[in-house]
């Protein structure tokens, strides 16, 4: 590394333009998007309302207002804190507290709106740029190119963007990710420096606390998501093999404070074996609807969206021609890396890239897809390409013959346009390709807004609880809500001129229109859900209006 120099001007006031950008884009139109179905169940769970509570009040054949899901939809003064923890241990161990905690504390003092809860993750995600200059310090042992590449890489990356303004608890894993890579190598280098009794005596202190800062960030990063014990495995691969598998110091030494990190997070592990366990056993299980999608084209799909999104489906004919070329692009930097850096350095990378994507892509080749909701668990992989491509650029800002450069200057200005207009697109949008189930709801909202006395109907099974909850953040307040439970039949009452059935089953729609002598059309239709409005045929409508003005005259 010693033939990288500081970053010349003009790369300083690039880095710093584009930082600017990344921060701005993270704080714009936070409450623009679609406040989708998984993050109404991190409101739910911040409020510290189980779903059969929440159920119980909302789903009872009643009509309800908009302002009904305000209670279950963030912190209120008749739940507490331990409330929150105490939700998340019954229904939903999967995700660890941390994250929970403190958007409970921040809601508490800020308030229960959409861009409240958002901005939360958009200040957790300024501190990824300080965490991934530690990282790339520690990894490259220079001042500013690398580290300032990267930083400007990821403030203008789309899926950081993404992650960055939506209520769930990705943006502060990875910086947990970042905190506790950087101290394990900070950790490493200090312990492999020089063996010098009387150097080692005075660096002790500086190895215990860095050791303890792995030990704590460990921790921490395995209580704001669980997959945070794969990214562990990465570590652990990368320390025995930089130490060829003997039991040196360094490993002892990372062996004891990877135990203490695991131990710390015992009391929550237990929680999450007994919640599975309560799960086997359960006659009552919920199923959820779900698609697979092709594992290799959704991987080319993500890889491409770490530079570029403007919110390309699989199934458009211009993402065949966008995903191959980021692939290369990403490969050669791969190749590039190994080919020009230390085992210690390339080695770290790529375990990072693969180790915590291996447990997804594998049952995915058996199953014969994946889940487009495994997106966020590809997070550690993402920040391992960015740190390699970051580190592909700015080494090619200065080595080989000019008309080199000036290709590599050109292939920079082309990624930093593609992520400069991904954030601008992004930014403005109503809904993005990891809304999942929710992505259509604004365009459900505007066909019932436009109607003059519109009724929703809609039960509770599957998707629909969390996609009803979605849709009251869109829906205007002229809106009714006539929410069932266990696809009982609607008791409808007369004053709507618009009625909606929300996702309904074939065989509930159907007794509806027996009971109700309604027929209905769909209105809208995707993968995850349908809609339907009820009309009368036009014989019981005008027997209606007859009996209606008979009335009126009768008054």
């Amino acid at each position: 590394m010693r033939h990288l120099k500081f970053a010349p001007s003009w790369l300083r006031f690039l880095i710093i333009f584009l930082l600017t950008m990344g921060i701005l884009f993270r704080f714009f139109n936070l409450d623009g998007k679609v406040y989708w179905h998984d993050e109404t169940y991190t409101s739910l769970r911040i409020s510290g309302y189980t779903i059969n509570q929440a159920k119980q009040q909302l789903f009872n054949n009643r009509v309800i207002r908009g302002e009904s899901f305000a209670q279950f939809q963030g912190a209120n003064p008749k739940k507490s804190l331990n409330d929150t923890i105490m939700t998340l241990a019954k229904e939903d161990s999967h995700h660890p507290p941390l994250y929970y905690i403190i958007a409970r504390l921040w809601m508490e003092i800020f308030g229960n709106s959409v861009t409240v809860i958002r901005s939360l993750s958009a200040f957790i995600s300024l501190l990824v740029f300080p965490c991934v200059y530690w990282l790339c310090r520690e990894l490259f042992n220079v001042p500013l190119s690398v580290p300032g590449v990267a930083i400007a890489l990821m403030a203008i990356s789309p899926i950081h963007l993404v992650y960055a303004q939506e209520a769930q608890e990705y943006i502060l894993w990875l910086v947990t990710i970042l905190l506790t890579s950087a101290s394990l190598l900070r950790a490493m280098r200090l312990e492999s420096q020089d063996k010098d009794e009387l150097v080692k005596a005075r660096q002790r202190p500086d190895l215990f606390a860095i050791w303890s800062i792995y030990t704590v960030t460990l921790a921490i990063s395995l209580y704001t998501f669980l997959w945070s014990g794969f990214v562990a495995v990465a570590h652990g691969i990368y320390v025995m093999s930089t130490a060829k598998f003997q039991l040196t110091e360094t490993v002892r030494t990372y062996l004891l404070t990877s135990l203490v990190g695991f131990l710390a997070f015992m009391p929550w592990i237990t929680v999450v074996i007994g919640e599975f366990f309560q799960f086997l056993i359960s006659a009552d299980k919920i199923t959820t609807q779900s698609s697979l999608i092709p594992i290799f084209p959704f991987l080319l799909m993500q890889l491409s969206r770490i530079f570029f999104d403007i919110d390309l489906s699989l199934d458009n004919h211009l993402s065949y021609l966008i995903t191959p070329v980021f692939l290369t692009f990403v490969g050669y930097s791969i190749y590039f890396i190994c080919r020009t850096t230390n085992y210690k350095v390339w080695f770290f990378l790529i375990t990072l890239i693969v180790v915590p994507a291996l447990p997804l892509i594998l049952p995915s080749l058996i199953a014969g897809g994946i889940q487009s909701s495994s997106e966020p668990y590809f997070i550690p992989s993402y920040l391992g390409i960015q740190v390699t491509v970051a580190y592909l650029l700015a080494m090619q800002l200065y080595n080989g013959s000019v008309s080199r450069r000036s290709i590599w200057h050109i292939i920079m200005t082309l990624v930093i346009i593609c992520g400069l207009i991904s954030s601008k697109v992004s930014s403005q949008a109503e809904t993005w390709w990891n809304k999942g189930m929710s992505y259509g709801n604004p365009q459900v909202a505007q066909i019932i807004n436009q109607t003059t006395r519109p009724l929703l109907i809609s039960g509770a099974l599957g998707n629909n609880y969390g996609n009803v909850f979605s849709l009251s953040y869109l829906l205007e307040p002229k809106v009714r809500f006539l929410l069932v439970n266990n696809q009982k039949i609607p008791k409808i009452p007369d004053g709507f001129a618009d009625i909606f059935l929300f996702n309904p089953s074939d065989t509930w729609r159907e007794t509806i229109e027996k009971k109700y002598k309604f027929k209905t059309d769909i209105v809208y239709s995707d993968k995850y859900y349908s809609v339907w409005k009820m009309a009368q045929p036009r014989k019981l409508r005008l027997r209606n209006i007859s009996r209606r003005s008979a009335e009126k005259e009768s008054k």
